[in-house]
């Protein structure tokens, strides 16, 4: 098929890669604009610009889709098929009309569940055991189209958003291949989505990311595990922030919540709302990140200090 790609992040990369493996024509791609990046906020590339140019591939970086000479620009490639992974623009109705086969998404969950911007995040704090991979054809909703595909995968208990990431991407790329495969074929009917089973997945907000220490011990660290590697679960002990990039769940300990029950060679042991958690992987504000035995080599915490609840 001759394709135009629509993708910006790492998580477009393996699906872009898997096309032209595949031995489909990408007449044009579309990636958002440099943007700041980083902590020193200098202009970046994104992923899939990077891949495209070093692929020799023809590349748009428009600020929008809405302006009616760039639709005469997509027109004019002729293209069978648009396809979209995690691009991040709005793409207008007169886009997802300008392909012959219209306009394929690659969706990070089992649509309708978790529609939005943030659906791997959102799985992992809800506890899910399973997510995976919707390719869905699109129409002016958010996440509404018709179901062409759908692969599930199992969250691992130690899954973070980064690692959950990696996988569905790479299983996206498998079903965005398998369902041109079959559309080639005309061997597929689109699905429509069941609205009542849906739930949404907002955007993360930074102050989601602050411990609250009256919860379980479990939604304690689904959250530390679903906000890594961004924005970073944080509390804050002794008037300072720490960011808390891995931890277990330990059995009740005594004490108020968010207070230090005990430390040790395995982490430093948090009492929770319900259960106790375990900090393993810690990082001070502008530290480096550490295990919690080498953290404690050069601060001092003790059994009885306090991490901060939310809003004390």
């Amino acid at each position: 098929m001759k394709i135009i790609f629509a993708g910006t992040p790492s998580f477009s990369v393996p699906a872009l890669e898997a096309l032209a493996n595949a031995g489909h024509e990408i007449a044009l791609v579309l990636t958002q604009p440099d943007r700041p990046a980083g902590r020193g906020m200098k202009t970046a590339a994104s992923a899939v610009k990077l891949f495209s140019q070093e692929h020799k591939l023809a590349l748009l970086q428009p600020e929008s889709l809405r302006p009616p000479e760039l639709h005469a620009q997509l027109d004019a490639v002729g293209a069978d098929i648009m396809v979209v992974a995690a691009y991040g623009l709005i793409l207008p109705a007169a886009v997802l009309n300008i392909p012959h086969f219209g306009c394929l998404n690659i969706h990070a969950s089992l649509l309708p569940r978790w529609r939005g911007a943030a659906p791997i995040q959102r799985a992992i704090l809800a506890g899910d055991a399973e997510t995976g991979i919707t390719i869905m054809q699109m129409d002016q909703g958010l996440d509404t189209g018709a179901i062409l595909l759908k692969r599930s995968i199992a969250i691992a208990q130690h899954d973070t958003a980064q690692t959950l990431h990696d996988r569905l991407a790479l299983l996206g790329a498998l079903c965005l291949v398998e369902t041109l495969a079959h559309l080639h074929e005309r061997r597929f009917s689109a699905v429509p989505q069941n609205e009542v089973a849906a739930t949404f997945a907002p955007k993360l907000e930074k102050s989601e990311a602050e411990i609250d220490w009256r919860l379980s011990a479990e939604n304690i660290n689904r959250a530390v595990r679903a906000f890594n590697p961004r924005p970073g679960a944080y509390s804050r002990v002794g008037g300072a922030s720490m960011k808390i990039w891995q931890a277990s769940v330990a059995a009740h300990a005594p004490g108020q919540a968010g207070e230090i029950a005990a430390i040790g060679r395995d982490g430093i042991v948090v009492v929770c709302g319900e259960g106790a958690l375990v900090l393993e992987i810690v990082q001070k504000y502008d530290g480096k990140k550490l295990s919690a035995a080498e953290f404690l080599l050069g601060h001092v915490l003790q059994p009885g200090d306090r991490f901060e609840c939310r809003d004390d």
